[in-house]
């Protein structure tokens, strides 16, 4: 498996489908096929075959709807995290609900995109969770950074101060780079773009890369 290394030259990352409408599941099959980095390797259309067929064929990426018979999506995340951590899950749905969007982070997704956003945005967030990112959707960003807003760097109370290195590595690692990626896209030594980021993350009092990306979407680091 090529789980949590990101794209191999020469090796497409393996997805699996799942999702109860066949229309829905052909154009989104339609296309992650479309990109040579990525092989479709099994579908679903309920909860039980898509936990059955995952932990056998063991994918490294699972496109997951919410709403599916059976068991749903939400308890399908839940054991496939248990049962095979290394395949990061990225939800599809309808619902912009932030009970949804809470559970699931929490749960550890990698990513929650609406349905309604697929043709746009289905590759970017593909590519953004192979490389170890964490993906939301816009129009359900805002609700990520109201769940737990992050301090300010600015303003007279509580002040942060981070280096200019030390911002440039947060906004890369919030964009969905690796350290790897990080150290390359800004000339240093994996060691020290691990170093920037863990002290960024330290003073900014943050543990998870989730609140790196709430933090970032505060401060407009992601409008592009």
């Amino acid at each position: 498996m090529t789980s949590g290394s990101g794209f191999q030259p020469g090796s497409p990352l393996r997805v699996f489908l799942a999702d109860d409408h066949p229309i829905v599941l052909a154009g989104v099959k339609a296309l992650v096929l479309e990109d040579d980095r990525f092989a479709v390797v099994g579908e679903a259309q309920d909860g039980m075959s898509t936990l059955e067929q995952v932990l056998r064929l063991q994918p490294d990426i699972l496109i997951l709807d919410i709403s599916m018979p059976g068991m749903n999506g939400v308890e399908v995340a839940e054991a496939v995290l248990r049962e095979l951590p290394t395949c990061k899950i990225l939800t599809l749905t309808v619902h912009e609900d932030r009970g949804y969007l809470r559970q699931l982070l929490r749960m550890g997704v990698s990513g929650y995109l609406l349905k309604r956003s697929a043709s746009e945005e289905l590759i970017r967030a593909l590519t953004a969770i192979a490389s170890g990112g964490l993906y939301l959707d816009p129009a359900v960003a805002e609700m990520a950074v109201a769940q737990s807003a992050p301090r300010r760097l600015d303003g007279p109370i509580g002040v942060v101060e981070l280096s200019q290195r030390e911002m440039d590595v947060l906004k890369l690692t919030a964009s969905g780079h690796s350290n790897k990626s990080v150290a390359a896209e800004l000339g240093i030594g994996v060691k020290s773009a691990e170093t920037y980021k863990a002290r960024a993350m330290e003073k900014l009092g943050f543990r998870t890369r989730v609140e790196v990306v709430r933090f970032a979407i505060s401060k407009g680091w992601l409008a592009d």
